[in-house]
């Protein structure tokens, strides 16, 4: 049956929540990118922002946030509890009688609703919205109640694992994090700096290596992909000749110096590395070593960033060389590794399990949608 988006959901709808009043609040930066769930939420006085309730969809409907995939479903509230959140969140709430509001939330992470969202998109460069009736004129076929019960049950089973492989994985890293912070302030180890320890390896202005026609291509990994964690059909393509030390496989150590600034293990296939992209690498050193020592100074980096008088935060080469680390001797290392190295292979092979999730969901959005 073929139906227009407004026809089968409020949009906005209306909520009682008296200002003033402490109720939860769910930011824009509590909704991660290509992800069901919310990840996290604050108690503060209700001052204005939209309002929701469980099973609602909040779709962020500014750039960059939309492009880059927030969009989540609201299901960590209580029983009747009013919420409220960003004022550039649509709310999407579904008529249960017709459509199912797990069926309304895959529909709106759908490669077909977002390429309207975005095209409708107007305003000043960099404060660009999706127009309401874009949203409400949607056109799409929508199958009977039990069909859309049938796809959610299996798409859904696929967030769900992977929500609860997150959880896991998050638990890694923050082992492994406080086992290296406590092991490592050892006044006996040798002070050197992070260039000393490991390389990072800028990557290419991507753009001046297209692939000539029927030339073998890679995608190109850029921020927008490494937030995501996958490349996407959207995802720009390079030469598959450029230099080895340029492309991206999986597990390799990703560093965004500029804009965003985060470490990463790449999960997503072989990629051409853009630039404001670091490879780190070591050629001595154990991958969680020179992983966690990164992401030790990440957050002196990110205020260095953040003081740029720049649209375009970053740092500089020479930020990385002032950056002290402490080196264990060999038989100190190798001790470590015992440790480290089985936790840091964990949460590599997680992430790999989350990116195959990740394809059989696009496949499956592909196919229902």
């Amino acid at each position: 049956m073929k139906v227009k988006l407004g026809d089968v959901i409020q949009l906005n709808p209306s909520e009682k929540l008296p200002k003033g009043e402490r109720a939860r609040k769910i930011a824009m930066d509590n909704l991660d990118t290509y992800a069901r769930e919310i990840s996290g939420f604050d108690f503060d006085e209700y001052k204005g922002g939209t309002k929701f309730r469980n099973e609602d969809t909040l779709l962020a409907r500014i750039t960059p946030c939309l492009e880059n995939g927030k969009t989540a479903y609201v299901n960590i509230l209580e029983k009747d509890e009013v919420a409220f959140g960003s004022t550039e969140y649509f709310v999407l709430r579904a008529n249960k009688e017709l459509i199912n509001p797990l069926y309304l939330y895959y529909l709106s992470v759908s490669s077909d609703f977002r390429t309207v969202a975005i095209k409708s998109m107007t305003g000043t460069s960099g404060r660009q919205r999706v127009q309401k009736e874009a949203i409400l004129n949607y056109e799409f076929d929508l199958p009977s109640l039990k069909e859309q019960e049938r796809i959610v049950s299996r798409i859904g089973c696929l967030d769900d694992k992977k929500a609860l492989n997150d959880r896991i994985n998050d638990n890694l890293d923050l082992l492994l994090t406080t086992i290296f912070e406590n092991k490592i302030n050892n006044k006996n180890f040798t002070k050197a700096h992070l260039t000393d320890i490991a390389t990072y390896r800028n990557g290419l202005a991507m753009q001046k290596f297209r692939p000539d026609d029927n030339e073998q291509s890679l995608p190109v990994l850029k921020i927008k992909e490494l937030n995501q964690g996958y490349i996407d059909d959207s995802s720009d393509r390079c030469s598959a000749e450029i230099d080895e030390s340029v492309v991206v496989n999986t597990g390799d150590i990703i560093f965004s110096w500029s804009g965003t600034l985060l470490v990463k293990n790449w999960a997503g296939e072989t990629a051409g590395l853009n630039q404001h992209l670091f490879k780190v690498t070591s050629n001595n050193y154990p991958e969680w070593f020179i992983y966690e020592w990164t992401k030790h100074h990440l957050q002196k980096f990110q205020s260095i960033a953040a003081g740029k008088a720049t649209t375009m935060g970053h740092i500089k080469r020479s930020d990385l060389k002032s950056s002290e680390v402490l080196v264990p001797n060999n038989d100190e290392l190798d001790k470590l590794n015992t440790i480290m190295k089985p936790i840091y292979d964990k949460r590599i092979e997680v992430i790999n399990e989350n990116q195959r999730l990740i394809g059989l969901k696009r496949i499956l959005l592909q196919r229902y949608f």
